[in-house]
């Protein structure tokens, strides 16, 4: 545990490791099989109004490539949700909002969201919206965690690891040992879209009302770091909880529209961090599949992928 906790506080976000992650720009966003015509397909709106550490025109670049490849059409939205900022919207992405900028990191985590905005997205979504929540460690889960209450689940705000992990990168869920589970995400249009295992970079696990189906789960010996500012401060004296069994990934239909919830943001992009440039995201080898997961709960979103 003590030699987990000490590489945990070497390789997680700073705000220094933060500025040290740039979007990959030989990562290929091609799609083989487009769902939608060029430009033809549901528009989304990723958030950038939030001091989001992944927006489109940054992080997220290769995330709305391969939409764009896709067929969807893909902007970004700056303004407070409301339903006159979301009219025409089709999917909402929000990705790592922030409560300021990215180098107040301490506690208390301040909603990114006011209620306002949070009561228009959960109208907007009870009549047909498609929303995609993805919110991985502190504070960026604790920044969400207003906005996820309302459709049943409980974000975590903090760093949650797995003694199974593949130290030092990340997790590895797998059909075959029962963290990635069956469903018509992980299925997806034929042979060729199933999912059989994905990876993703240190975030957070959550727990779901009943109305939630889970893609990806922690294994029993999950536990979920709670330090008081967000990249520092792990030792042994670290409050920690047990996330054994919780949610990493999930879906759910509410009202007459969808969401997606995603406790972890780099497995949909793809960087090169740190003094390195190592690979992070969809350009690591062992998260081939990842692509694949993004593009299935995209369609699953827009309602083309059924049981």
């Amino acid at each position: 545990m003590r030699a987990m906790t000490c590489l945990l506080a070497a390789i997680l976000l700073s705000p220094t490791l933060a500025a040290q992650q740039r979007d990959d720009p030989g990562y290929d966003t091609s799609v083989a099989r487009p769902l939608f015509p060029r430009g033809a397909g549901p528009r989304v709106a990723v958030d950038g109004g939030h001091h989001n550490f992944h927006t489109i025109g940054g992080r997220y670049r290769v995330f709305a490539s391969v939409l764009d490849a896709d067929g969807f059409r893909v902007s970004q939205i700056d303004e407070p949700f409301s339903s006159r900022s979301l009219a025409g919207v089709d999917v909402l992405v929000i990705a790592n909002p922030g409560t300021d900028s990215v180098s107040s990191w301490d506690l208390p985590t301040h909603s990114a969201f006011g209620p306002e905005e949070i009561a228009a997205v959960v109208a907007w979504v009870r009549a047909g919206g498609a929303l995609f929540v993805i919110a991985d460690h502190m504070p960026a889960a604790g920044a969400a965690a207003d906005l996820a209450k309302p459709f049943g689940a409980r974000f975590t705000n903090g760093y949650t690891l797995d003694p199974t992990r593949e130290l030092p990168r990340g997790d590895l869920f797998r059909r075959a040992d029962g963290r990635l589970l069956d469903h018509p995400i992980t299925r997806g249009r034929d042979e060729g879209e199933r999912i059989d295992s994905v990876f993703t970079f240190t975030g957070q696990a959550f727990q779901t009302d009943d109305g939630f189906e889970v893609l990806l789960r922690f294994g029993p010996d999950a536990y979920t770091l709670l330090p008081s500012r967000a990249g520092r401060g792990f030792d042994s004296t670290t409050a920690r909880v047990s996330s054994a069994g919780w949610t990493h990934a999930a879906v759910r239909s509410f009202g007459r529209g969808r969401v997606a919830l995603v406790g972890e943001a780099a497995m949909f992009s793809a960087q090169l961090a740190g003094p390195n440039a190592a690979p992070m995201g969809m350009n690591y080898p062992p998260a081939r599949q990842n692509k694949q997961l993004l593009l299935n709960l995209m369609h699953w979103l827009a309602g083309r992928l059924t049981p």
